[in-house]
């Protein structure tokens, strides 16, 4: 597998592949609900200071399952965008009510494309560079479980599965990750792919047309 060390040269690399990427804003959508996620960059041990050896990885997390919607699915954190706010204000606010990290603009090192859900939102994702040392805490009311994925498993060849299913006509995107001992299903892994694919990568990738499992349409 891929080493992805988390060094400065890593978040240069992802800034400056973010700040190339022309990013698809659906201004024109009206009909859909604003959201904001945070691809969060984080040291993959969650303690004491981070070297030429450490591994970088992002953050996951598991929903509470007491919640209404999407109850125990296993997401990025975010939310609604609240009126007056920008999508990388919502980003960082929702990662600050969510996971206790509480973060300014400068940690911000680019954007991805607006996805479009079947559940009714317009997600937004920001990615985040977090510094050595971040804790994530998780708030019980929205997270059941915090996970730190290694970045590196997003890179394995066989990470994405593409498949088809008779209720759409757009292919089904999901990610294996051998941390989870399973997949992670779109919107979310759309959202990451896409991050592997422009941030990791260097490849100018477009996944809008990438659909959902049923079960998450609601």
């Amino acid at each position: 597998m891929l080493s992805c060390p988390y060094s400065d040269d890593l978040r240069a690399l992802i800034a400056a592949r973010l700040s190339a990427f022309d990013v698809i804003h659906r201004a024109d959508v009206i009909d859909l609900k604003r959201a904001a996620v945070a691809i969060v960059v984080v040291p993959l041990e969650d303690e004491g200071a981070a070297d030429a050896t450490t591994e970088a990885a992002f953050l996951l997390t598991a929903r509470a399952t007491r919640l209404r919607a999407h109850a125990g699915q296993l997401a990025l954190p975010g939310g609604r965008v609240d009126a007056g706010e920008t999508i990388e204000q919502a980003g960082l606010r929702e990662l600050s009510e969510e996971l206790g990290i509480a973060l300014d603009s400068r940690a911000i090192v680019g954007r991805l494309d607006d996805y479009a859900t079947r559940s009714g939102y317009l997600i937004a994702p920001v990615v985040v560079w977090a510094p050595p040392g971040t804790v994530a805490t998780r708030n019980s009311a929205e997270v059941e479980k915090i996970f730190r994925i290694p970045l590196a498993e997003l890179r394995r060849d066989e990470a994405p599965e593409i498949f088809a299913i008779e209720e759409s006509q757009r292919p089904v995107i999901r990610l294996s990750l051998p941390s989870l001992r399973g997949h992670v299903n779109a919107p979310t892994a759309a959202l990451l792919y896409q991050f592997r694919e422009v941030a990791l990568e260097g490849r100018a990738t477009r996944v809008d047309h990438f659909d959902q499992p049923v079960w998450a349409w609601r």
